[in-house]
């Protein structure tokens, strides 16, 4: 397996101006990066000014770039409409031309991002609607009909014509086992929380458990001094540099585009 290298963009403070994620994916395409996926966030804790939409920010990039992956990573499903959130993806993916991901999971209510806008802060409710809109979600994005009456979601006989197929990874913590099957229905594995690359060989495993379909991606992320070689080649398929959160310095932030992967 040859290890794709991206970079996972939080578009706070410095980056919070889609016009400057857009200089920054074109010139991470120019430096050789695989991918560029950007943080959805609507607060961050006190440590955090300005925020940029990340739906605005991913069109940027589409129009951009040529080759880049690019996508949310990750949007929480509880607190968007999974009828709207399939447009979206899938005019997005028409855009690039396909090179659009849908970055799935939970969500956190740190900061009162959740609560703060009435949005469910319960993870196991945010769990069960997460179930419940990815059923949506994947039979509109898969072009089927979808006559869908749930406790949290409601669309009634409704059909979308996709142009591009739309690839989901789901997040999830390592070593949490409902994440992990979850995402093994889909198309990739976004994995926090990993302690070494040894780590990887208990995720492939678990994973093969499940029989994930053909071309499923492991993803994980690392902070931009951690040494990337321990990683490589171990069973993920991507390896991101992680940008952010705190203090970016947009100077600092723009060498190690430069720099490649």
């Amino acid at each position: 397996m040859t290890t794709r290298r991206g970079l996972f963009v939080a578009p706070f403070d410095e980056l919070a101006d889609p016009r400057v994620v857009g200089d920054l994916a074109a010139a991470a395409e120019a430096a050789g990066w695989d991918g560029f996926f950007v943080w959805d966030h609507l607060l961050y804790g006190d440590r955090v000014t300005d925020i940029a939409d990340v739906w605005t920010c991913c069109a940027v990039i589409a129009t951009r770039t040529q080759r880049l992956s690019f996508g949310p990573m990750v949007t929480p499903l509880a607190r968007r409409r999974p009828q709207v959130l399939a447009r979206q993806a899938a005019s997005l993916a028409v855009l690039s031309g396909g090179r659009f991901v849908l970055g799935l999971g939970l969500g956190d209510d740190g900061a009162g991002e959740l609560s703060g806008f009435g949005d469910e802060a319960d993870p196991k409710v945010r769990g069960r609607m997460l179930d419940e809109g990815l059923e949506v979600l994947t039979g509109l994005l898969g072009g089927e009909t979808v006559d869908h009456d749930g406790a949290h979601f409601t669309v009634r006989d409704a059909r979308f014509r996709p142009a591009a197929a739309v690839p989901i990874w789901m997040a999830g913590r390592f070593g949490n086992r409902k994440p992990l099957r979850r995402a093994a229905r889909h198309d990739g594995f976004f994995v926090i929380g990993l302690d070494g690359p040894e780590d990887l060989d208990r995720v492939t495993a678990d994973l093969a458990e499940h029989s994930p379909p053909a071309g499923f991606d492991v993803v994980v992320d690392l902070r931009p001094e951690q040494d990337v070689a321990p990683w490589l080649d171990r069973g993920a398929s991507w390896v991101l540099t992680r940008v952010g959160p705190f203090d970016i310095d947009l100077d600092a932030v723009r060498r190690i585009v430069d720099a490649g992967p």
